[in-house]
């Protein structure tokens, strides 16, 4: 039989026709099937897929068709997350309207994911700039909105005269806006607030419920960001007698305190009358949140002139502007102590603010002139009255006690997460459905003339100022309440609304509700989700606060979205991330054309394990290509010896060395795709049984056990491969003669008795480093182990004329030859 050429490219194109055109991929809500929701984090169309993408992707797509070869119902979407500013930032550069940029690229990308052979159901594509998805948006905010958890206030903001828009604190890292890079200022608006702070609780409760399929650091990162602590209230007094409550979680050290900071936000610095002092407090509100926040930046401020008095000594404090203290976060001033904090330390080393000892180490006794740093560590209570002699961990506790019973102090619990700015003063964004009555100010729009549309024929003014300000016909409505003129609400929402249920809707996309009732509960929670770590604090947090509303909007039944998270690495090349300014980027298109879908989707999987980044290798894609270019020569050549459903019979033992192995390896890439997401390992288990498979002679496949071993190992190893190179895997399928595709067939099974070797493989060291590596009888002897060691090759070679020193032997896994060294 004349073999054939490996044509990738006729292959992958028949493949995707045939999928595409026989509904593989389509998802119905069946009761009677176990159901399995795989979600990728849906894409920004920017224009073309990166290799980020095709990771992302890939990895998803091969859990989704394993899933359903298991026998699973799978869902697997895919949409496009296309509202934003780089829209905008092209439709001002290049004066093309956003809608028809954002539309073309979703349609160059949707051509490249379908090249990919990812098996999404497209019937089930969300877009989220158009009406038929934002308008649930919209439902949402009025909903929230009704019940007390959307709110309008004026708030300094982190603001970027680049973009002319508001940036949340995690948008504007290190004083830079996170999509243009400028620096970002400070700036008071009138912004909408989501109350995320209501479900603060909830959403630290909620991670015992998901704490054990989640990433650990994924876990901590949310319980920082959300920053329960529980502490006391004090309600220091200002000299002129009023009230000044500060929160601190270590009222132990409430005797130390030797100066107070408050905000330069601060109402009361209204009150100060130093030019000099004003100045500097007007710079330090100008500085980013983030800056401020961030732990390596100089903490800096200056002596109002104002006084403080501790209600629990009577002394009297120099209170301080400093940039770390922020308004909203407790009240907005702090105590500080400097002897038993390292950030008050070094500002009180800095303006020459005395310190005072109040925790002191009975081991150690501390001189406070000698101290290099602050005393953080526990120890006795000391200069605090009569709390004096006591542990300070008690000392806490009895202080709060006291304070409580004087009634200048409440104990209290805080959290460092702020409500949710959502608005965004840019073009490009789900219209905010309220309006302005000089009546009856705020209104939302009434539900039956949902969606508030945006309009596409806008005109851009050559910067980033949003077109909605000067448009009269979006601008100019009546008041849903008392029918009067008024005026819409501007601003758009934070595109973090749009990604933050989008996994719900895609459920039931086209329900004439914001959700059908059966479909969600049929498919909800999604069972496996993947995307980046860099999603841990904003997406995430977003997407549970949002489905914990939703549940009790009475929408859907579970609280938490995402069942299991992967958050997979980077794909590396050059020593740094794949981006367009470094110039390291490789295009999936000119890949694919070059050694086929396949090909990639193979390297994307066999590189790197995928929660570790991936660095990028022209060999190691050519070697990927080999080795399909390796298998299906392999089918190729035997096709014609396929006997469908052959039993074997009385093999010899190579062929039962080939079965043994072939059931071995079904069931450790089981294992390796199911339980432990390690794709890379499943398919080096997969390379070995090939390289077994290629050491029997021709001869031995001809005969009759031959044969029937042969069909056995075609019929598991090709549905095997399916899921991580389908198109080669469908056409080597269809060579045997088979009519039904794989992705219909159920995943091989094996032999729980064959997958146990007859034979253990041990290590041969000299000093502890592996020399070699050997088959043996599982029985084998210790004696027997080390003359196997000795007389190995390999080792021979390396001890020759050396003394041995000792031999170190654990049975059935390692012989340790000690050499002299």
């Amino acid at each position: 039989m004349k073999e054939r050429d490996y044509n990738f490219a006729d292959i992958e194109v028949k493949w995707q026709k045939k999928w595409h055109d026989s509904g593989d991929f389509k998802s119905t809500a069946d009761a009677s099937k176990k159901k399995y929701y795989v979600l990728e984090m849906f894409p920004y169309p920017s224009g073309r897929l990166h290799m980020g993408h095709v990771r992302n992707y890939t990895i998803g797509d091969i859990m989704a068709r394993f899933m359903k070869m298991k026998g699973f119902n799978v869902l697997h979407p895919m949409g496009w997350d296309s509202f934003g500013l780089p829209a905008e930032n092209a439709a001002i550069k290049n004066n093309i309207p956003p809608q028809k940029w954002t539309a073309d690229n979703i349609a160059f990308m949707k051509a490249q994911l379908m090249r990919m052979g990812f098996g999404y159901d497209w019937d089930r594509e969300v877009t989220t700039f158009k009406s038929d998805y934002y308008r649930w948006n919209q439902w949402l905010f009025i909903t929230m909105f009704e019940r007390g958890l959307v709110y309008k206030k004026k708030s300094p903001v982190n603001w970027c005269p680049s973009c002319q828009t508001v940036l949340a604190n995690e948008q504007a890292e290190n004083g830079v806006c996170w999509r243009c890079e400028s620096k970002v200022v400070q700036k008071d608006l009138s912004q909408w607030f989501f109350k995320i702070t209501q479900y603060a609780d909830a959403l630290l409760a909620g991670h015992d419920e998901i704490k054990d399929n989640w990433p650990e650091q994924v876990i901590t990162m949310q319980r920082n960001w959300i920053g329960r602590s529980t502490g006391l209230q004090v309600n220091f007094k200002l000299e002129s007698g009023e009230d000044f409550p500060i929160f601190t979680t270590r009222p132990d050290t409430v005797y130390g305190v030797t100066f107070m900071v408050i905000a330069p936000e601060h109402p009361l610095l209204s009150r100060v009358t130093d030019p000099h002092v004003k100045q500097f407090i007007e710079r330090l509100k100008n500085q980013p949140m983030a800056e401020r926040t961030a732990d390596d930046k100089e903490k800096e401020g200056i002596d109002t002139g104002l006084r403080v008095i501790n209600p629990f000594n009577g002394e009297t404090l120099p209170l301080y502007a400093g940039n770390f203290v922020l308004m909203e976060y407790g009240t907005g001033a702090i105590m500080a102590v400097p002897a038993h904090d390292t950030r008050d330390f070094a500002f009180a080393k800095k303006y020459g603010i005395p310190q005072k000892l109040v925790i002191d180490n009975p081991a150690s006794p501390i001189d406070i002139d000698k101290l290099a740093d602050a005393y953080t560590l526990e120890g006795v209570n000391v200069n605090s009255a009569q709390f004096n002699g006591l542990r300070n961990t008690q000392a806490k506790e009895k202080i709060a006690e006291f304070a409580e019973a004087q009634g200048f102090g409440k104990r209290t619990v805080n959290y460092r997460i702020r409500d949710w700015g959502i608005s965004r003063q840019r073009y490009w964004g789900c219209p905010i459905p309220m309006v302005l009555c000089d009546t009856c100010g705020e209104v939302p729009i009434l539900e039956k003339d949902l969606p508030v549309i945006l309009p596409t024929d806008v005109a851009f003014n050559g910067d980033s100022r949003s077109p909605l300000n000067s448009m009269e016909s979006f601008l100019n409505t009546t008041c849903p309440k008392c029918g009067r003129p008024a005026r819409r609400e501007t601003d758009t929402m934070d595109t973090f609304v749009d990604s933050s249920w989008y996994y719900a809707k895609y459920t039931s996309p086209s329900s004439e509700k914001i959700l059908s009732p059966e479909e969600a509960d049929y498919w909800l929670p999604v069972d496996q989700y993947i995307g980046g770590i860099e999603h841990a604090v904003l997406h995430l947090l977003y997407a549970r606060f949002f489905s914990m509303l939703m549940h009790d909007l009475g929408l859907i039944k579970n609280r938490e979205p995402f069942k299991r998270l992967l958050t997979q690495g980077m794909v590396i090349k050059d020593g740094s991330k794949m981006s367009k300014s470094k110039g390291n980027t490789v295009d999936p298109d000119e890949i694919i054309n070059k050694y086929g879908a396949d090909t990639v989707r193979l390297f994307m999987l066999f590189a790197s394990p995928p929660q570790k980044d991936l660095d990028w290798s022209d060999k190691g894609v050519e070697g990927s290509f080999r080795f399909l270019s390796r298998v299906w020569r392999f089918v190729n050549k035997h096709a014609h010896l396929y006997q469908k459903d052959r039993a074997p019979g009385a093999e010899t033992e190579k062929l039962k060395k080939i079965r043994t192995e072939l059931h071995r390896t079904v069931k450790i890439v089981t294992n390796d795709i199911e339980e432990r997401m390690q794709y890379n390992t499943a398919i080096a288990r997969m390379m070995e049984l090939i390289n077994t498979i290629n050491q029997v002679e021709e001869s031995e496949w001809e005969t009759v056990e031959g044969r029937a071993v042969l069909s056995e190992i075609l019929e598991r190893f090709i549905p095997m491969l399916f899921p991580f190179v389908p198109h080669i895997a469908e056409e080597m399928w269809e060579m045997l003669g088979c009519t039904t595709t794989l992705s219909g067939r159920p995943w091989p099974e094996f032999s729980q008795e064959l997958s146990i070797r007859g034979e253990s493989e041990i290590v041969f060291q000299l000093n502890g480093k592996i020399r070699a590596k050997v088959s043996v009888p599982s029985g084998i002897t210790k004696e027997e182990m080390e003359k196997m060691a000795l007389e190995h090759e390999r080792v021979r070679e390396m001890t020759g004329g050396k003394e041995i020193v000792k031999i170190i032997t654990v049975p059935g896994k390692l012989v340790n030859i000690v050499l002299k060294v």
